[in-house]
């Protein structure tokens, strides 16, 4: 008859490493930006917490922003939220408006964008 021993079990299985956006639960890269906050020239010394608090409040505001261009695309009945969605989710807002007032979106709602498919043909060579 055999026994189990009552032998503390090693396990030799190698843990996965976490990144710091993982183990903070955030989608925004957190080394990242402790790359590119000491180029800025803010502080002389940063606390280790300060890219976790700034990835933090960059993914809520985007989060916000987003679910405002999808109210706007579903109010103009369309499934992919656009630029132009996100621009006039931005200019609707009061607050997000003072903020990114000095800011621009690429094809958004401004005057003279153009469609996508609405560039002018090309002259052929031999004309």
């Amino acid at each position: 008859m055999s026994r189990k021993r009552n032998l503390p079990q090693c396990s030799h299985r190698k843990k996965h490493a976490l990144s710091c956006s993982s183990r903070a639960e955030l989608q925004f890269p957190m080394s990242s930006l402790d790359c590119v906050l000491p180029e800025g020239q803010y502080a002389q010394r940063l606390s280790s917490y300060t890219p976790v608090f700034l990835a933090g409040v960059l993914e809520h505001l985007m989060a916000h922003i987003l679910e405002l261009a999808a109210r706007e695309a579903r109010s103009s009945r369309k499934v992919r939220i656009t630029p132009e969605h996100v621009q006039r989710a931005l200019n609707n807002n009061e607050t997000l408006s003072r903020l990114f007032q000095a800011s621009s979106v690429s094809r958004g709602a401004e005057e003279g964008a153009e469609e996508p498919g609405a560039e002018e043909p090309l002259p052929e060579a031999g004309q």
